[in-house]
């Protein structure tokens, strides 16, 4: 028997059933399948989407802003922003860093500055706040006394000037000279007109100490601390002799001396410096008018005449004797005026205006004695 049967319609309807059935469960698993990979898609894209944004703090100048931003680098969100820096500029981060969720970048403008110090000025960029901190930014060494301007707690400001002065206190020491005294003394032991050195003098020496401030080098200030005498003056002291010594000459006196003058040689009893004047007959010299009697007429009783008439103190030059006036030539002393006392020659000429314009002079007068020397 053949195990084999032929199929019937019963099988084949069964076989249909199971065939559909399973034909319905793969397409309804295959469009399952579609889904869910669409769902884990748009999942996948919105949490990648999510870790592509970060959330940035910028800080600018101590203005701080949140920044949602997708960009990678620091320097595409500077760009993003529109934020240009220079080299001068101050950044919390290189600019090739990746940018990290929650990261804080700051940044601060650098503003230009002038500074002087040692007298000489340079102009920078810098970032910090203060005079002090770019004192100290600089480098600058300040000495105790030293002043910066503007104040070192001042805020900077672009286009700010800071100075530093340089001050130096110093005490310095000078010495001056005290110029001695003359001390005059009367002393009846040398002749009138004469004087004795009895002391030399000697000046003395002080020092004088300053304090002295000196800024950038000039000095500022100056203030006496201190005074020393080195030395104490000592005072010149010359001795004024107030002795008269009256010579009186007589013809019986010795020539002291012979000369040569004009050609005439004579001997001389004495020689003195004397005052040379010169006066005239008129009443301005005399007292006298032509009318008066005894005008014209000598102390003597002579009659005036140039040339030979001449006015003395009798107590130097005897009256009647004959002098020598070196530059006016010989002549006889017959005359004497209130105003002639000492070494004193009033010389006699006819004219007024000559006397006049004589003027007061120094001559030196040669007393001969009461003979001229040729005999007249």
């Amino acid at each position: 028997m053949s195990i084999w049967r032929p199929i019937g319609p019963r099988l084949i309807r069964e076989v249909d059933f199971l065939y559909q059935r399973g034909k319905s469960r793969i397409l309804f698993g295959a469009a399952a399948t579609l889904v869910f990979l669409a769902m884990m898609m748009i999942v996948w894209m919105i949490i990648w989407n999510l870790k592509q944004t970060k959330t940035v703090e910028l800080v600018v100048n101590g203005n701080s802003e949140m920044i949602e931003t997708k960009v990678t680098y620091v320097q595409d969100l500077l760009a993003e922003q529109g934020i240009t820096i220079t080299p001068h500029d101050l950044i919390t981060a290189p600019l090739t860093d990746k940018l990290q969720h929650h990261d804080r970048i700051e940044i601060e403008y650098a503003v230009p500055v002038t500074i002087e110090v040692d007298n000489q000025s340079s102009q920078m960029f810098t970032t910090v706040k203060t005079v002090g901190q770019l004192i100290k930014q600089v480098g600058i060494q300040l000495g105790e006394f030293d002043v910066v301007q503007p104040g070192l707690q001042e805020q900077l400001k672009p286009g700010d000037y800071v100075r530093v002065s340089r001050i130096e206190k110093r005490l310095e020491s000078e010495t001056e000279i005290i110029p001695y005294e003359i001390i005059t003394k009367q002393d009846s032991t040398i002749s009138k007109g004469k004087e004795k050195v009895v002391q030399e003098g000697q000046p003395g020496l002080v020092e004088h100490t300053y304090e002295r401030v000196y800024a950038d080098g000039e000095l500022v200030e100056e203030r006496l601390v201190d005074t020393k005498v080195q030395t104490e003056a000592v005072n010149r002291i010359v001795a004024i002799g107030t002795r008269s010594d009256v010579v009186i000459l007589s013809a019986s006196s010795p020539d002291v001396q012979t000369v040569t003058k004009d050609g005439i040689t004579f001997g001389v009893k004495k020689v003195i410096e004397a005052t040379l004047t010169a006066y005239d007959p008129g009443e301005e010299s005399t007292g006298k008018t032509e009318d008066h009697p005894q005008y014209g007429i000598t102390y003597t009783g002579t009659k005036v005449k140039e040339g030979r008439t001449a006015a003395v103190d009798p107590k130097v030059i005897p009256l009647g004797w004959w002098i020598y006036i070196e530059g006016y030539g010989f002549r006889r002393a017959e005359d004497k005026g209130s105003g002639v006392k000492g070494n004193w020659v009033d010389i006699y000429f006819d004219s007024h205006e000559i006397a006049e314009n004589f003027g007061k002079k120094k001559g030196v007068v040669y007393i001969i004695g009461p003979e001229h020397p040729l005999g007249e």
